[in-house]
């Protein structure tokens, strides 16, 4: 409990921080614009280079806890996807909304996962959450991606457009050049290791600053169906789903909690930025990344003591 308050409460002192910096005028959205770019091109691919870079990653189940929590996440993507005509039908969530619930219902904060892995499971938990990088976040970056062209009221894209948006996504090109160099290149010198980690620990503050900036605090006191069943989804669904896969694959011990973790923390604060970039209800995004931080800080111990 203590491990997950100490990642959670710092986690959302640092949005109300950047709600403070909105509400009171200190910065104005222009600057909110520029941090909102760079935090998406620069800082998040920062931490996953370095994560994926320096982690040990031979002596770790990757097959076991890597394919439970891809399958998992096609399968919560799955039932977010068939629930999306009773959304629009009964409770009027339209499109822009329901890449929202897709996105808070699919993703996963890196930065509050490795810090509690870390915490709790020492380097092991650190290289199991570089496993997690590795298997999901290629994938969750392409099935919102995906979501966003179908349901965000954009206009149409060529399979070439598609192709293009998804090779440039940054998320997904920084993936593969930390396994890169987690396999094939020599370690890296220090001062250049340094850079991409310090660039990389900016990506947590920025990106909930950004997230915070972005929230209206009355409309989270009146949470909604859609708010409801994107936090079902994440903090409760896919965490069930994933740990029965990765005990059917063989996966016991630390490693099960370890994927607890990766699959039940709350969605990212990068889930937040792609709905500005990408047309989706950003301030409905904002609205759920919240309200799961505040279930998470219950449901997440509860979850890795029980299963």
């Amino acid at each position: 409990m203590s491990a997950v308050l100490a990642s959670l409460v710092p986690t959302f002192l640092i949005i109300a921080t950047g709600w403070l910096c909105r509400a009171t005028g200190f910065v104005d959205d222009k600057q909110w614009m520029g941090l909102e770019r760079v935090t998406y091109v620069v800082f998040f691919p920062a931490l996953f280079i370095d994560t994926l870079a320096r982690a040990d990653l031979h002596s770790v189940p990757i097959a076991g806890v890597g394919g439970s929590l891809v399958a998992a996440i096609l399968i919560v993507s799955a039932l977010a996807l068939a629930l999306r005509p009773l959304l629009e039908r009964k409770f009027g969530v339209d499109g822009p909304s329901f890449t929202s619930v897709f996105q808070g219902a699919t993703r996963w904060n890196t930065f509050v996962a490795l810090a509690i892995a870390g915490s709790l499971y020492g380097e092991r938990g650190v290289a199991l959450i570089a496993v997690a990088v590795a298997a999901m976040v290629p994938l969750l970056n392409l099935l919102a991606i995906s979501v966003f062209i179908r349901y965000a009221g954009r206009p149409r894209h060529s399979p070439r457009e598609i192709l293009r948006m998804v090779a440039s996504n940054p998320l997904i090109w920084s993936c593969v050049v930390g396994l890169a160099l987690n396999f094939l290149v020599p370690p890296l010198p220090k001062p250049l290791v340094g850079y991409v980690d310090l660039l990389g620990r900016s990506a947590l503050a920025a990106g909930l600053l950004v997230v915070g900036a972005g929230f209206e605090i009355r409309r989270l006191a009146r949470p909604g169906v859609a708010h409801a069943v994107s936090t079902v989804l994440k903090l409760l669904v896919l965490p069930l789903v994933a740990v029965g896969l990765a005990r059917l694959s063989g996966v016991t011990g630390d490693d099960i909690a370890v994927t607890v973790i990766a699959a039940s923390v709350p969605s990212a604060s990068s889930a937040y930025v792609l709905a500005r970039q990408m047309g989706g209800n950003a301030p409905l995004m904002a609205e759920i990344l919240i309200l799961q931080l505040l279930v998470a800080a219950v449901s997440l111990p509860v979850l890795i003591a029980f299963l």
